[in-house]
């Protein structure tokens, strides 16, 4: 069973958002969906959630239209979607019966779930009258009330104190574990490696990669091997060429996969003592850095 985007496209006047793009996804798997602001992320959503038409293209669910008449959709927008004035409590009981709850299990749902993000003591005030962060658990409340089988999480934990930032991602971790499939964008490239076994990345309306992760890193001709020694070492590296950036006594080379690493270790740990060694795969980041031409933590 699978989620498909085919051949998906649309403009707006001259301008093309999304470029004739194609995505598969195994239910059950979660997918990081990457790309500068303008790249073509919210577009293809937006079109997902029937929101706005697209021009051509398929967007499929088990072989048919993807679309709340098909499956339950959790939904958590990177804009707040809350009403300011009504009550947190009664707020969620109302999106709860949006998506096909009745009102006591919608409400016994609410204070479950008010509960585990520890923000019960909210239950009756004002949407306005909470913080930022506790905004983003109610939100995020109102889009996995239902228990959705598909769920959209765009930048989940934008401006979140570490602390609920660590609720939320346990919450997420939750939904991989009761195998959700989950589509997931944000612009931290270290939440999106911890999490997704997929990712795809935009850039100007173009997709310019769909894979998986692992395949993705294991692709590039070369990894990533970190020392640590007290000895200067830097002399040394250059005198062979190795391509490496320093900070302190951390050393970071750049070694093509077909060079032997552990003889590499072994010669410079004779030469120096090593007190720590490394070997990683290029990051996320890294990719996406060279796959674009940009830095996805540039201010947009």
């Amino acid at each position: 069973m699978t989620f498909k985007i085919e051949n998906l496209n649309k403009s707006f006047g001259n301008k093309k958002a999304v470029n004739n793009i194609s995505i598969r996804l195994e239910e059950g798997q979660i997918l990081g969906m990457l790309g500068r602001n303008g790249a073509g992320k919210t577009t293809t959503i937006r079109m997902m959630l029937e929101l706005i038409p697209k021009d051509s293209g398929q967007i499929l669910w088990r072989g048919k239209p993807f679309s709340k008449k098909n499956l339950k959709i959790g939904y958590l927008p990177e804009e707040r979607g809350l009403y300011a004035k009504m009550n947190v409590l009664d707020q969620i009981i109302y999106f709860g019966m949006l998506e096909g709850m009745d009102k006591k299990e919608a409400k016994r749902e609410a204070i479950k779930w008010l509960e585990k993000l520890e923000i019960s003591y909210a239950a009756k005030k004002r949407t306005e009258q909470l913080s930022k962060g506790n905004q983003q658990k109610v939100q995020l409340i109102t889009a996995i009330i239902h228990d959705p089988e598909f769920i959209i999480l765009d930048e989940p934990f934008s401006g979140l104190d570490p602390v609920n930032a660590d609720m939320l991602k346990n919450v997420v971790k939750e939904l991989i574990a009761k195998k959700k499939t989950i589509i997931f964008c944000s612009h931290q490239m270290d939440q999106v490696e911890s999490f997704c076994n997929q990712i795809c990345i935009l850039k100007d309306g173009n997709l310019i990669v769909s894979d998986q992760l692992s395949a993705v890193k294991k692709s590039y001709d070369y990894r990533y091997l970190e020392l640590e020694t007290t000895n200067n070492i830097k002399d040394y590296l250059d005198h062979k060429q190795y391509t490496f950036t320093q900070e302190n006594n951390r050393y970071k080379l750049r070694i093509p996969r077909s060079e032997r690493f552990y003889q590499t270790i072994q010669e410079i740990d004779e030469k120096f003592e090593l007190q720590g060694v490394a070997l990683k795969e290029p990051s996320l980041h890294e990719i996406f850095i060279e796959r674009t031409g940009d830095d996805v933590n540039a201010k947009f």
